[in-house]
């Protein structure tokens, strides 16, 4: 027999193959750690005949081992049901038993407690298999039939007895709920006898299992087994956000882990004053508005003065609480406000030579700067060469005019300058100065 996660065949589980006992998904639901398993018992002294055996999900009960047989955990054993047989895992033997017998308040009677028939053979295990694959079809016919029936109901679980003679049904509801019908409905439908059984929110979540907000298994499906009431002044006491988005568990009910550290929370408050109370100065009275539980510190302002806050220490605030009990006043709070050291967080350290984590990021910003430069560069260069082309481009044409009979007129009305004739002249040179020399 293998576990639902850690194998899919075989006598024995795949993944850890510790024959049931392994540490992860329905193997560790509310186990118990046997730390006696390796201690031998004194001579004289009969092994403990009553022995912990878990079913499908979270569901534990005691048994009484009538015929001493030789169990260990992870076998798989067929005990007394009501009607027939079921079939489940041994979790727990020895004297461990006992211990959790009389934590859970159950009596030694082998008259009340049921008894264990037999290690399961392998008809057993068949059919007990073979009832497990009919639970996840017939729980969505189940809850078909509970919407068509118009039953303000869920139907969160099936569980089938070991012979596969009887299945219960868990279910949560609101309010009470006439299911005759539905019963009728079922026993036709599935042709086997029918239980209902009603459980609130918590033991549906602990049932059915899951990851909760902190990222591992939910405690009440691994090892806890007690609900405790949890409110909301657990979590004023925290000085938490009444968001129930964040404070709801997947139960929809309050976190239980809200409970875990409340004890520690309420010794380091019994050290403080009390928060509504007011300090009394010449300068105007003074209100809490908020605390700061680890460090001690108490924040103050003045009536009226509601963004001006100050900070003291617990002691500082006994000691003007005991001035103003004698009636008498202090001249300010700003005389007792403790001066915050802002220490500054390192992000970093290179301790063992570790080179920073930024060190790609200011690379890349100073070779952007580099290609800027570069960039701006090449543009004031190309736009310097285009205007020097374009003047020379205009300085080449004008003596080509010269070629023209008529005269050019300039913007200024005058004829163009003596500096452009002088200039040397690769065509026409010969008759430029027999021109000249006709005039002289």
């Amino acid at each position: 027999m293998s576990c639902s996660s850690c194998g899919t065949g075989g006598d024995s589980p795949r993944g850890c193959k510790n024959n049931g006992t392994c540490g992860t998904s329905g193997c560790n639901k509310l186990t118990v750690f046997d730390w006696l398993a390796n201690m031998d018992l004194p001579d004289g002294q009969e092994q403990f005949k009553y022995v912990e055996v878990r079913f499908k999900n979270s569901r534990k009960e005691f048994f009484y081992n009538k015929d001493n047989l030789q169990l260990k955990i992870g076998d798989i054993v067929a005990t007394q049901a009501n009607s027939g047989h079921d079939i489940g895992i041994v979790t727990l033997t020895g004297e461990l038993v006992r211990v959790q017998m009389k934590r859970k308040r159950v009596k030694q009677d082998p008259e009340e407690i049921c008894a264990i028939y037999r290690i399961a053979n392998q008809t057993d295990i068949d059919k007990w298999k073979a009832a497990r694959d009919r639970e996840d079809a017939m729980k969505i016919n189940a809850r078909e039939i509970a919407i068509r029936l118009q039953l303000q109901m869920k139907i969160s679980d099936i569980e089938f007895q070991g012979d596969g003679s009887k299945a219960t049904f868990y279910y949560t509801a609101d309010q009470r709920v006439d299911f005759r019908e539905l019963i009728r409905e079922y026993a036709g439908t599935f042709k086997t006898r029918i239980e209902m059984r009603q459980i609130g929110l918590r033991q549906e979540a602990a049932r059915l299992g899951g990851i909760g907000s902190c990222g591992r298994e939910l405690c009440c499906s691994t090892w806890l087994t007690d609900f405790r009431s949890v409110t909301t002044s657990a979590a004023r006491y925290q000085n938490l956000s009444l968001n129930p988005q964040k404070l709801a568990g997947q139960c929809g009910k309050l976190k239980c882990c809200l409970n875990y550290e409340l004890d520690s929370y309420l010794d380091a408050l019994s050290t403080f004053p009390k928060q509504n109370q007011k300090l009394y100065t010449e300068k105007g009275v003074a209100l809490c508005q908020k605390v700061d539980i680890f460090k001690g510190l108490m924040w103050y302002c003045y009536d009226g003065e509601w963004m001006n806050w100050h900070v003291l220490t617990t002691d500082q605030v006994h000691e003007i609480v005991k001035k103003n009990k004698a009636k008498e006043k202090v001249a300010s709070i700003e005389e007792y406000a403790s001066e915050l050291i802002i220490e500054e967080k390192v992000s970093f350290e290179n301790v063992v030579g570790q080179d920073s984590l930024t060190r790609f990021d200011q690379a890349t910003k100073q070779r952007g700067k580099r290609k800027k430069r570069r960039n701006n560069r090449k543009s004031s260069g190309n736009n310097t060469r285009i205007k020097n082309t374009n003047q020379k481009k205009k300085g080449g044409n004008k003596p080509n005019d010269s070629k023209k009979p008529v005269a050019q007129k300039t913007t200024s009305g005058n004829k163009p300058s003596s500096n452009k004739r002088r200039r040397p002249k690769r065509t026409n040179k010969g008759g430029s100065q027999n021109n000249n020399s006709a005039k002289e």
